[in-house]
């Protein structure tokens, strides 16, 4: 009998699929492809998807995994399966965990949205949520705490770039380019993190939408830096390819919590 915490690593597995699909068309179009061809980010790789035959179908599988990546997410910040701690550098870790968690859904429903056939879908998505978000009370606490989360976690992919510290997480199996793609993709992600988690801490301070910016967004930010935009699409499109190697080859630990833990929180 297959228990739950299996389900949710063959979804976490299928999310890495889904994200090393996506990075891969996202870098392909900011390569080949003119400005507004990237302003959408994750949500234009979706619509090419969508595109083929049978695309539909595809979109929802993706989305099925990225909501389980997300949770493989949600159980390394919330129950520390991936055993950072409680010291201050394991919450912040935990943080960018959590963080990571929030785009992985918002790119899960903006999959569902485009393969349900809404026209629009993940169009200016990024600013509608934030304005959505601030309507609430604390919104701007909750923004300024996802950008936050976003921004430890492009430190931390930088810090990957430099150490291959990811690689503790990959099997011994998996092909012997595996660190420096790894490392390529996990450098082009820190800088387009960095740019999207500020943008966040913006909106949070200023309480504007506006403010912020998509995945697509923060890569057409650099399209005027010549050399450096072609170098983070390159390192882009290798960390889908990254990503899916990852899918095969990931060491993921068993996320179902321990008793203690429920036991800390209340559960």
């Amino acid at each position: 009998m297959v228990d739950k915490s299996e389900h949710v690593v063959l979804l976490a597995r299928l999310g890495f699929a889904a994200r090393g699909f996506v990075y891969v068309l996202l870098g392909y179009l900011a390569l080949t492809a003119g400005t507004s061809s990237v302003d959408d980010g994750a949500g234009d790789s979706f619509r090419v998807l969508n595109a083929i035959p049978g695309g539909y179908i595809v979109l929802y599988i993706a989305a099925a995994g990225l909501v389980g990546y997300a949770l493989y997410r949600l159980s390394a910040a919330f129950f520390d399966i991936e055993r950072k701690g409680s010291s201050l550098k394991g919450i912040m870790q935990r943080l960018g965990y959590f963080a990571s968690a929030i785009v992985h859904i918002a790119m899960a429903w903006t999959a569902t949205r485009i393969a349900a056939g809404a026209r629009h879908a993940g169009e200016d998505s990024s600013s509608e949520m934030a304005a959505n978000v601030l309507t609430y009370p604390f919104g701007e606490t909750a923004l300024g705490a996802v950008g936050a989360g976003l921004c430890v976690a492009a430190v931390l992919q930088a810090k990957n770039a430099v150490t291959a510290g990811f690689m503790r997480h990959i099997s011994s199996n998996a092909p012997a380019a595996t660190c420096w793609i790894g490392r390529a993709g996990h450098a082009a992600r820190a800088v387009v993190m960095t740019l999207i988690g500020w943008s966040l801490l913006r909106t949070a301070w200023f309480g504007r939408s506006s403010e912020v910016v998509s995945l697509g967004g923060a890569i057409n930010d650099l399209r005027d830096m010549g050399t450096a935009f072609t170098l983070v699409a390159v390192g882009l499109l290798l960390f889908g390819v990254f990503s899916l190697i990852t899918a095969r080859y990931r060491i993921i630990p068993d996320p179902a919590p321990k008793p203690g833990t429920l036991r800390a929180l209340g559960i």
